[in-house]
């Protein structure tokens, strides 16, 4: 894992990895001495998924032996699932874990907001976004301090960026009020960047009664008065209505109607209980996923947009990408000398390549963040 280079002797060996098998076997606490071991028992177990857990105290694979409460959690990166089955009630094209074009939107402003917010407000700089492989994205978050953080600064950060709150039965899940946090005011700008593509025409959510319905319930009824010509909302009014609507109300307190529904259709909606434990464990990149084949891949948030779900690589599409070159190799075979014909890493013949180059320069900017903190401790230690 990419926080392995460079740490002290032994960090690797206390890191917690399981595996699931064949009939959903699900095998935990998997520790390993070098990289080397991880990589010979993944060819030997073939596991049907990986996920990695946190850095312990002791190595996961002894911590039967140890006594009561000697085996802790003492470290692990902050990491954010994004799952669109949560967004089921504000999307119309699919459901459950199905996606497609339209919805994905949803997924681009989540990193969009949660990114910016990561950075800007928490200062933190190490982020790998990654695709789930089927609906969702994960975000892991690995700067040596964060890494540390407690369970219960870790649940504050997660509190910090959740807008949208209750379940099924709750109707209205946005409430703002005055003043606005600079949070939220900078996350709406982004929102509003896609939602009348998103939402008024992707998801056509004034198109027909049962859908602006939906919206209408979400607007006070001290706001939408019966016999009101707010009533008569239409697509081709939009939203502009329901904020025309706010504006002449007699209410002496703003209203915020417009920016919670649009709040509520499109902010990120996080799985806290997977941020918050040291002990919970997430999917490793580049897993393949039982459902789709899809691989887990990173995403470069610097072509955020273009990426696309449904263009990344699967299991069966990289062995047909390696049978391909095997083919061509045998036909150059004498057409090349020895030396010309020196090996290249198999993922470099296939498309998986660019998404393994952007996970290696993720892992290079963290060791170059690494060793210039060690460095600047030693010039500190040098002065005194």
């Amino acid at each position: 894992w990419a926080v392995t280079r460079g740490m002290e002797k032994g960090y690797f060996a206390r890191r917690e990895f399981s595996f699931t098998l064949r009939d959903d076997i699900y095998v935990r606490y998997q520790s390993f001495e070098r990289p080397q071991d991880l990589e010979k028992e993944l060819q030997k177990a073939c596991p049907y998924k990986v996920d990695i857990g946190a850095v312990y105290s002791h190595r996961p694979s002894q911590h039967n032996t140890l006594r009561s409460g000697a085996f802790q959690a003492q470290e692990k990166e902050l990491v954010f699932d994004v799952d669109m089955t949560d967004y089921d009630d504000v999307r119309g094209c699919c459901s459950s874990a199905e996606i497609c074009s339209k919805c994905w939107t949803l997924m681009t402003i989540a990193i969009r907001i949660l990114d910016r917010a990561l950075v800007e407000d928490l200062g933190v700089q190490h982020r790998l976004w990654v695709y789930s492989g089927r609906r969702g994205v994960h975000c892991w978050v690995c700067d040596d301090t964060v890494r540390k953080w407690s369970s219960s600064l870790r649940s504050s950060i997660v509190d910090y960026l959740s807008l949208v709150k209750g379940g099924a039965d709750t109707v209205k899940k946005v409430h703002l009020s005055d003043p606005v946090h600079p949070f939220i005011s900078k996350s709406l700008r982004l929102v509003e960047e896609y939602f009348e593509q998103y939402a008024l025409l992707g998801q056509d959510i004034l198109g027909c009664r049962e859908s602006w319905d939906k919206v209408l319930a979400l607007v006070p009824e001290h706001i939408l008065l019966p016999g009101s010509s707010c009533l008569s909302l239409r697509l081709g009014e939009g939203l502009a209505a329901v904020g025309a609507c706010s504006s002449s109300s007699s209410k002496k307190l703003p209203s915020y109607t417009e920016q919670e529904i649009m709040l509520q259709f499109c902010f990120p909606r996080l799985d806290g209980n997977v941020s918050k434990g040291l002990n919970h464990l997430l999917k490793s990149p580049f897993s393949v996923h039982p459902k789709t084949g899809r691989i887990s891949v990173p995403i470069d948030i610097q072509r955020l947009e273009q990426f696309d779900p449904f263009a990344v690589p699967t299991i069966s599409s990289l062995c047909r990408e390696l049978d391909e070159a095997n083919d061509e190799d045998k036909d150059k075979e004498n057409e090349e000398d020895p030396e010309s014909r020196r090996r290249v890493r198999d993922y470099k013949r296939t498309s998986l390549a660019p998404y393994v180059r952007v996970f290696e320069c993720f892992v290079e900017d963290m060791e170059r963040a690494r060793r210039g903190e060690l460095l600047r401790r030693s010039d500190l230690q040098g002065d005194f």
